[in-house]
């Protein structure tokens, strides 16, 4: 179960970071290269659209990876100094990433309701961009990179965490927990 555990938590780690950068560094970008505004919102918002459930199921799976380290760790988590803390803030870092990444969407959401809204690239307007998909565009700019990097955060601090497993770092957090 832990091997399963383990997996899920990292296999959708890696799609949710690495979809995500990916999409910031090429989809947006390259939604520029089509023959005319409209067209890049469509290249745009169509490449998003294929990439949502992807993620969905991939974020389903860290979660549910998650949860079950969260069980097969619970002693751990008590009995050795550090790894509650470093609990903690996954458990933030991933709270946040799960807001950004659904507050992106729900941006994601109005720049999409026209399909062939004219812009620059995926996160860049036009003159003619409708005001509110340049308000969603500008926020989308910033965000489409945040998740990224709160995900990636969640990558060292999962390193870490497998650092704090060895058996030499299991018995020096329990030393200093019962030493205290």
């Amino acid at each position: 179960m832990d091997t399963l555990s383990r997996s899920l938590h990292d296999v959708g780690l890696a799609a949710w970071f690495g979809g995500s950068l990916a999409n910031a560094v090429s989809l947006n970008k390259a939604a520029g290269e089509a023959n005319d505004a409209r067209a890049a919102g469509q290249v745009a918002n169509t490449g998003w659209n294929r990439w949502t459930p992807v993620n969905a199921a991939a974020i389903g799976a860290h979660l549910a990876g998650s949860i079950g380290q969260l069980g097969g760790n619970s002693g751990r988590l008590f009995a050795q100094q550090g790894v509650g803390a470093m609990a903690s803030a996954k458990t933030g870092l991933t709270v946040a990433a799960l807001g950004v990444t659904g507050y992106s969407r729900l941006l994601g959401r109005k720049v999409n309701q026209q399909t062939d809204v004219p812009v620059e690239s995926g996160t860049e307007p036009t003159i003619t961009t409708p005001e509110e998909v340049v308000k969603a565009q500008r926020q989308l700019k910033v965000l489409q990179w945040a998740i990224p990097a709160i995900t990636g955060a969640l990558i060292v601090i999962s390193a870490f965490a497998g650092e704090q497993q060895r058996p030499q770092a299991v018995r020096k957090g329990l030393l200093a927990r019962f030493t205290r």
